[in-house]
């Protein structure tokens, strides 16, 4: 390599992209589009946030709440077994307004991410079925099911709301 004066340094770029790459395997989240308080939601939310909902990815509350953070600002509230972050008006998936995320914290057996759609249960699995082709199947005949998909997302009544979420259970620590 040339380092002599006037000779150009190496591109940065690789380096980069493995820094990025490393802080991916570390379990940090990307680098937003939008950072808290600039008043847009990032445009990674629908890939991040609506993939790990359809249960298409590992579900992992440590992640998901630092993505959250870094992009909504810290949680409104922690109950029932959740981080509780307020979205930014404007913010959607699949074309729904959502106004709430939940992340599980580690006092259950079960990790989970979940969303509160401002659209009632039919019209927000409708919206999901045209957007990216995933149907939620209702479980039983009730006048208000509960809608399955094929890779264990649920879409739930919540009054005249839904809430869509995938959860799983944490996997086991390594044996000494």
């Amino acid at each position: 390599m040339n380092l002599r004066a006037g000779a150009t340094r190496p591109r940065l770029a690789p380096t980069l992209t493995l820094s990025l790459a490393l802080l991916a395997s570390a379990g940090m989240p990307p680098p937003c589009a939008a950072q808290a308080g600039d008043g847009k939601p990032p445009s990674t939310f629908g890939p991040v946030i609506g993939s790990a909902l359809l249960c298409r990815d590992h579900v992992e509350n440590g992640y998901f709440y630092s993505y959250m953070k870094t992009a909504f600002g810290a949680p409104y509230k922690h109950e029932g077994g959740a981080y509780w972050f307020r979205t930014l008006e404007g913010t959607t998936l699949w074309g729904a307004p959502v106004s709430e995320v939940m992340v599980s914290d580690d006092t259950s057996e079960l990790v989970f991410v979940a969303a509160v759609a401002e659209v009632p249960p039919d019209q927000l699995e409708q919206s999901i079925r045209t957007a990216v082709g995933v149907r939620h199947l209702a479980a039983d005949a009730s006048a208000y099911p509960l809608r399955v998909s094929n890779a264990g997302s649920k879409i739930a009544y919540y009054n005249t709301k839904s809430k869509i979420y995938c959860a799983k259970f944490k996997p086991l620590p390594p044996r000494p």
